[in-house]
């Protein structure tokens, strides 16, 4: 009965080892709630627990601030060992960011193993970081969250056998704003004589409506609470925010040809649906006074977009009799 039982754990053992392919094995790599951090001078991200840090080498452009289109369909990026790394490292002591980022790093702790990924795919979901303001549902960009995960990673240890990782969470990179939109605009609005074009324009930024309704802006009084409106579309009553690379003067509206400096370095369109509404006063014997407000105004640009409120003063034209 024993020799049976011996021959059994003989017989079970070599099923172990038969099924070994090219030493390919299975172990656990959990950072638990380990901050995501990234060198300022070199392309490093790294994750750190105690004697361990999780290593990845990705250029900086890789993480555009644009959002995914479907999160269940991320940005692929093979690693090749080359311009995208990762590396698993233990250390025999606690680990710190001057032994990750440091140009000449501290001679302690020591490295005491690594594990190189020979292949696998870095998968990154981005999303826009919001704030917003519930008292008028406005929302603002203020950054974007760029979420990495690994799949199908091959690890080669320096013993020469490989473990593989299926999936890999490896956590959040966050990207500032390329320019901030100040949205600092004055009440102030003008109107081009022939285009008709309204603007609004200080500093480097400008909010205009193109083609407007013939029959928005009128020298005639509105009945009380009764404004004109008009519905905001790609086409008619058209409504563009533009940051440029300088400053704006009167001079650069109410062109044939729109000029080419300042240069337009951000351009977000109204997304259809939104209105215009406009309520008009007499403003003395000889002009109106035309209050106008953009009400659930939606600007997107790519796959960004943000909210400028239920209500959003865009500001008082006055037009002469």
């Amino acid at each position: 009965m024993k020799m049976k039982r011996f021959f059994s754990l003989i017989i079970f053992m070599l099923l172990l080892n038969g099924c070994d392919d090219g030493n390919l094995t299975l172990e656990t790599i959990n950072f638990g709630k380990a901050a995501t951090k990234s060198c300022p001078s070199n392309n490093i991200i790294y994750r750190l627990n105690e004697k361990e840090a999780l290593l990845l080498e990705i250029p900086k452009t890789v993480f555009e601030n644009e959002p995914t289109t479907d999160p269940k369909s991320p940005k692929i990026i093979n690693i090749d060992n080359s311009t995208y790394r990762l590396v698993y490292r233990f250390y025999d002591g606690i680990v710190t960011t001057n032994n990750i980022c440091n140009t000449i790093p501290p001679a302690k702790p020591y490295v005491i193993d690594q594990w190189t990924a020979s292949s696998g795919k870095i998968e990154i979901v981005t999303t826009a970081i919001k704030t917003t303001d519930a008292t008028n549902n406005s929302s603002r960009i203020t950054g974007y969250n760029h979420n990495i995960a690994f799949k199908d990673i091959i690890f080669d240890k320096e013993d020469g056998t490989k473990i593989n990782k299926d999936t890999l969470s490896f956590g959040n990179k966050i990207t500032e704003l390329t320019n901030k939109l100040p949205f600092g605009f004055l009440e102030e609005v003008k109107q081009c004589v022939t285009s008709k074009q309204l603007y609004n324009y200080i500093n480097s930024e400008a909010l205009t409506i193109d083609n407007i309704d013939s029959g928005l802006i009128e020298n005639s009084e509105t009945p009380l609470n009764t404004p004109r409106t008009a519905i905001i579309s790609s086409v008619k009553n058209k409504l563009t925010y533009r940051l440029h690379g300088g400053l704006l003067s009167s001079s650069y509206f109410c062109n044939t040809t729109a000029p080419t400096i300042p240069s337009i370095i951000e351009e977000w369109d109204a997304v259809d649906g939104g209105i215009i509404e406009v309520t008009t006063i007499k403003n003395g014997n000889s002009s109106f006074k035309h209050n106008i407000i953009l009400k659930n105004v939606v600007l997107k640009k790519g796959n960004s977009n943000f909210k400028l409120g239920n209500n959003f003063i865009y500001g008082e034209l006055i037009t002469l009799i």
